[in-house]
């Protein structure tokens, strides 16, 4: 767990990063970087001058080349010939914001390449997850010659076979983990595959689409400049994607979502522009990867789990400004209901852990009910995981099938737990950390001992506890505004690259905190002359803990804050996140 959603009072085990002597103080010198920033580089094993530097000014210039990636050359030629022939080319995506922004940037470089794409999303209720057979079979009869799926298919053997045998050409571009055996395809672009020397092995299905895109486009003879000015167009949405699928922001990423969210600053795109707007994001300000993910994502994300993914496809492909306006408010509508539907499944799921509490025996966590909406299973487990700090499965029962999703702490890897159980499912796949599962209604019984049993002899009753990742120490009067406009340019922050979190030991609370909106703080804290407000949200309940001249030990973390810079203060905020008596 890397930071508390509320501050905690000490309810965490706080862990530190482990930085070797004398690594700061090296990148310090040779970088010209105040102390604070080397050790927070340093802790994250960022500890050569140059691969430290690359980071803090990640370059266009440092994307890896395409053709790196097993199955390039075969899967660009046969889509230069499919637009040479003017065959019909399908892309079978999927309903997420992964999905539909990889449908959204293939379809617009078959354009740019002089071709024309057609699309095909599963509906999540009817269709559920993955590629299926008869969908392809279909798409034959109708005289596509090529599909190229995104974001999905790598464990779609079956229907790649079945397409093959129709007479159509498959390439497959995903991201997630293979089985042991390739679908048959005519190509397969997945840098997790046996055998891919691709450098990068965090993309994500939009990631492995770009990169699709980057070689397809060099592949036309453009200048160097045309080429460039439209792969950073293309970062926009690829930001987006890369940000809502909680990939590691590093490497690769890195590159995508820093020029990605410096090209929101400005948007022609009409869609794109009004989704920004309803999501309260400011004109002119890049967003940060924060508010792209709790802002922008669930957005484009409550099309697939409340209604239709194909509304978020013609979102971003309509030149229209009123039906561009139309879709965005449509989608904001169907996410305020998601946000209802969700909470009111996390409320069920809680009053039966009153009623039976969770203990220490349960290592793994099964939850299922009756017409629970299975669009939002995914976040539902994401809470519980959150809570309870322990793998989480959340089904849907409808019609004697349990359909869901899991979600799982860091130190389990849960497909590999669903691969052990097996012959429990109809169907299943996923990630690490997260995954969708259906099986018969009936064996919900027997997944969740199965699965206890399984996370039990993985799991101790210390994974259970919350950890709280500590970057550094500091102390206040390091923390110069000058100082913190360049631990800034750390960012963007997210999944694998977290917002900084410091410790300062012995700070004093000048006078007493401030409440605001009846549910936060703002605390003055005071250390070697130096005062600096920080801010503790939904804490107003431990505003007693905070007298003035008590001395603490406190956790906080460096926000950036995009509002503040817009109206011409720092861009930047403190918040607390944990705290205890100073220690001795």
């Amino acid at each position: 767990m890397r930071y508390l959603r509320q501050p905690g009072a000490g309810a965490a085990r706080w862990k530190f990063a482990p930085i070797p002597p004398g690594a700061a103080e090296r990148l310090g010198a040779v970088l010209g970087v105040a102390p604070v920033t080397a050790r927070l580089l340093a802790g994250r094993d960022l500890r050569e001058a140059a691969e430290a530097a690359r980071f803090l000014d990640p370059s266009l210039d440092d994307l890896h080349d395409p053709f790196l990636m097993r199955g390039m050359r075969p899967a660009v030629d046969r889509i230069l010939g499919a637009i040479a022939r003017r065959e019909r080319i399908l892309i079978y995506g999927d309903y997420d914001v992964d999905g539909t922004t990889s449908i959204v940037i293939l379809s617009k470089a078959i354009e740019l390449a002089g071709g024309r794409a057609e699309f095909y999303v599963p509906h999540r209720l009817r269709d559920g997850y993955g590629m299926r057979g008869e969908v392809i079979e279909q798409a034959a009869r109708d005289g596509v010659k090529l599909v190229v799926s995104v974001d999905t298919g790598i464990r779609a053997a079956e229907a790649v076979a079945r397409g093959r045998d129709a007479g159509v050409d498959i390439i497959v571009t995903d991201h997630h983990l293979p089985e042991a055996e390739l679908p048959p395809a005519l190509a397969v672009l997945n840098p997790n595959q046996p055998g891919c020397a691709y450098p990068e092995k965090n993309l994500c299905g939009v990631g492995v689409v770009f990169k699709l895109a980057q070689a397809l486009l060099e592949s036309l003879g453009w200048p160097p400049a045309r080429l460039r000015r439209v792969l950073a167009s293309f970062l926009k949405l690829v930001a987006i994607g890369t940000v809502a699928d909680v990939v590691p922001l590093t490497g690769e990423n890195r590159i995508i979502v820093k020029h990605g969210l410096a090209g929101l600053q400005s948007v022609n795109n009409p869609g794109l522009r009004e989704l920004l707007r309803v999501a309260s994001l400011a004109e002119g300000v890049p967003p940060t990867a924060e508010q792209v993910a709790f802002r922008v994502a669930p957005r484009i994300n409550a099309a697939g789990r409340m209604a239709t993914a194909d509304d978020v496809i013609e979102l971003f492909t309509t030149a229209g400004e009123a039906r561009a306006r139309e879709i965005a408010e449509l989608l904001h509508g169907l996410n305020a209901d998601r946000r209802q539907t969700e909470t009111e499944i996390v409320r069920e799921i809680l009053a039966e852990c009153e009623k039976t509490p969770v203990t220490t025996e349960q290592a793994a966590l099964v939850f299922a009910g009756e017409g629970w909406h299975r669009g939002v299973l995914g976040i539902v487990a994401s809470r519980l995981v959150e809570r309870f700090c322990r793998p989480v499965l959340v089904l849907g029962i409808e019609d004697g099938l349990a359909q869901g999703s899991g979600r799982s702490v860091e130190q389990f890897h849960l497909l590999e737990a669903l691969e052990a159980v097996r012959d429990l499912f109809v169907k299943f796949g996923g990630h690490q950390h997260a995954a969708g599962v259906t099986l018969e209604s009936a064996r919900v019984g027997e997944l969740r001992n199965r699965l206890n049993a399984y996370a039990a002899a993985r799991l101790t009753p210390d994974d259970f506890v919350p950890v709280l990742d500590i970057d550094t120490h500091a102390g206040l009067a390091e923390l110069s505004s000058e100082t913190i406009e360049e631990v800034m340019r750390l960012a963007p922050f997210g999944h694998g690259n977290d917002a900084p979190v410091l410790v300062c030991r012995g700070v004093e609370v000048a006078t007493a905190p401030s409440i605001v909106k009846e549910k936060h703080l703002r605390l003055p804290l005071r250390q070697d002359g130096r005062l600096l407000w920080m801010n503790a949200w939904n804490a107003v309940e431990h505003a007693g803990a905070f007298p003035p001249g008590q001395r603490l030990d406190v956790v906080f973390r460096l926000d950036e804050d995009p509002y503040s810079r817009s109206r011409g203060f720092p861009g930047w905020s403190l918040t607390v996140v944990d705290w205890r008596p100073a220690s001795s």
